[in-house]
């Protein structure tokens, strides 16, 4: 119940073959495990953040470091969590959650986020036994239409609902109950195939559609007090209804330097006015100290399924993902500004 502010860390990735070809100078360099300076042409200016990850950061160490760990425990505590990466289009926002995921491969040699919160959720169901429940959904939002990725047939668009109890909510949404590692593998490598991708200029394997991936965890704490008239066996509290929600932001981009046309061109557009959306919340969020400010989560999709992460009663994590080369210069000013504002943002989980 206490107000918490959003935990914002920074990843810089290396710089690319092309980007070192190509001659691109590094701009961006790390002062220390939590500040970063970016030194260009009239651009000099330091940011700060819960922590920084630079180049050689391994995938464990971003893990550790970034608070997820923490993130998990209270998920199976019965808090509702988030984890999202935003940045532009080839910053390594997938990789940082799911690592080098291939078509056809399960489990990467470098898994990211996702798959190390796994084995974390499944090592404590193993402890607790049948005391502990968990499901997945996978769903994308491709053009402003909300798609369910685990659903058999061709993706199709579903309701979003609102209720007071509930708040924004994905109606007939499947969730699939897991139990291994095995299972939730094959659950993430069947939703990212069935995604939507493309290849443009910046990146081969772009993401045309921001991805939520959603825990839900349900635990049934056991009391060492007996219940009256029980003859002294423990009594069972009530359970605990937590979740963990991955969201993998597609990138923002700008359509001059990825060479999109047609179709591209109008998913670009959808993901840039989604995104759009979401830093104008990030905004008015940041600045409303106690005043009741009217925030317009109505304004997108993905803002209505992110209500409750950014100001309502969840607890946030926020992977902003950059690029060092001196050619995404005015991009990676943008993700550090928008990251910056979102580190003024509470709420009460």
């Amino acid at each position: 119940g206490r107000e918490t502010r959003l935990r914002v860390v920074l990843r810089v990735r290396p710089l690319t073959c092309t980007e070192t070809r190509r001659g691109d100078r590094r701009v961006v360099h790390s002062l220390s495990d939590s500040t970063v300076h970016v030194s260009a042409a009239r651009h000099d200016a330091t940011f700060g953040f819960s922590a920084v990850f630079e180049a050689g950061a391994s995938q464990e160490a971003v893990f550790e470091g970034s608070g997820m760990r923490q993130l998990v425990e209270l998920a199976i505590d019965g808090f509702s969590c988030t984890v999202f990466a935003f940045g532009q289009t080839g910053s390594g926002k997938t990789y940082t959650l799911m690592g080098p995921l291939t078509q056809s491969e399960k489990w990467p040699a470098a898994p990211g986020l996702m798959q190390r919160s796994f084995a974390c959720l499944l090592e404590q169901s193993r402890s607790r036994g049948p005391d502990l429940a968990l499901s997945a959904s996978y769903l994308e939002i491709y053009n402003e239409q909300v798609r369910d990725l685990l659903s058999p047939g061709p993706p199709c668009a579903l309701p979003l609902r609102w209720s007071k109890t509930r708040g924004f909510y994905v109606e007939n949404q499947l969730s699939v109950d897991f139990e291994s590692m095995e299972t939730i593998a094959d659950l993430l490598l069947q939703g990212s195939q069935r995604r939507r991708t493309s290849a443009h200029a910046l990146n081969r394997h772009s993401s045309r559609s921001h991805a939520l991936l959603t825990i839900h965890v349900r635990s049934r704490a056991v009391s060492t007090r007996p219940a009256p008239g029980t003859r002294g066996r423990p009594s069972a509290c009530p359970s605990k209804q937590g979740t963990l929600c991955f969201v993998d932001l597609a990138g923002s981009e700008r359509v001059k330097e990825t060479g999109s046309s047609g179709e591209l061109s109008v998913e670009a557009n959808s993901i840039n006015r989604s995104l759009l959306a979401l830093g104008h919340c990030i905004s008015l969020l940041a600045k409303s100290r106690g005043k009741q400010t009217h925030i317009p989560y109505r304004d997108s999709k993905l803002t209505r399924l992110l209500a409750r992460s950014l100001g309502g009663s969840g607890i946030t994590l926020m992977v902003a993902c950059i690029s060092p080369s001196s050619r995404c210069l005015s991009e990676t000013l943008s993700t550090l500004h928008y990251a910056s504002r979102a580190r003024r943002v509470t709420t009460r989980p």
